[in-house]
């Protein structure tokens, strides 16, 4: 929830004069889409060649659509897989404080149904696409976009995996046996305060009840925002209990890359 937005100046230019720019090896453009009738921006890359590829929906931070989330779509791609970076806010829409960040995702939040309406609108987009394979997609949020993949999955969309990096697992909409066909991953750190222990058990709890196929993996010591370079600035600036964690984002993001192997063969 708490890594700083940004946008590379030159990338939202490039992306701008040249849809569809090629990066090393993949193909990215800036896309517009719709949610009943309000703009959405979303990030599309894949690899360059033939096609098409599994589909990954990668769902950002409490801060917005930003270039962190960006970057996870581009590494997905260069892993062989076709990455929307999709947006929960609408187009523009970026806090650059945590209490607009959190004012932002709590209106997500607490309307389930708006939720869900704007990661539909993003999965149908992707699945429409040419390069996105005609399979059931991933999803993978990181903090606030990991408990909107995780609630996905709960409403029984059509998923093949659905991950979430520190990303709340409470719920006022616990899964029911049978309904979630996604393989579920939380990853968490075991300092993370906004992940207590507690909500952890109720988590296995719940998927246990529902029959559901899931891993939970925890480290030790590992505060929120583990998956972010930029935690660690956040937390000085803003006095906050998070911080980046090499170890437990190479580690979690390997283990995500092996499952999504396994399902998407």
């Amino acid at each position: 929830m708490f890594a700083k937005p940004a946008f590379s100046p030159l990338a939202v230019l490039l992306a701008g004069l040249l849809p569809g720019l090629a990066l090393a090896g993949i193909q990215t453009a800036e896309v517009t889409y719709d949610h009943e009738g309000d703009e959405m921006t979303g990030y599309l890359a894949h690899p360059e060649g033939d096609g098409p590829h599994p589909a990954v929906l990668v769902i950002h931070e409490w801060w917005g659509h930003n270039d962190y989330a960006r970057d996870r779509a581009e590494q997905l791609a260069r892993e062989g897989y076709t990455a929307f970076a999709l947006d929960m806010y609408g187009s523009g829409k970026l806090a650059d404080h945590p209490s607009t960040a959190g004012e932002f995702a709590g209106e997500i939040r607490e309307n389930r149904d708006l939720m869900l309406g704007r990661f539909q609108a993003a999965y149908d987009w992707l699945r429409a696409h040419d390069a996105a394979a005609d399979s059931a997609p991933s999803a993978v949020g990181y903090c606030f976009g990991g408990t909107v993949a995780l609630e996905a999955a709960r409403a029984g969309m059509d998923l093949n995996v659905a991950a979430s990096f520190h990303g709340g697992l409470g719920t006022e909409h616990p899964a029911e046996a049978g309904r979630v066909t996604a393989e579920l991953l939380s990853f968490t750190g075991t300092a993370d305060p906004m992940i207590p222990p507690e909500q952890i058990a109720g988590f296995h709890e719940e998927m246990q009840n529902a029959e559901a196929r899931y891993t939970i993996v925890e480290f030790s010591g590992v505060k929120h925002s583990f998956t972010n370079p930029g935690a660690d600035a956040i937390a000085e600036e803003f006095d906050m209990p998070v911080g980046y964690d090499a170890r437990a984002d190479h580690d979690s993001w390997n283990h995500l890359l092996g499952v999504l192997r396994d399902r998407h063969e």
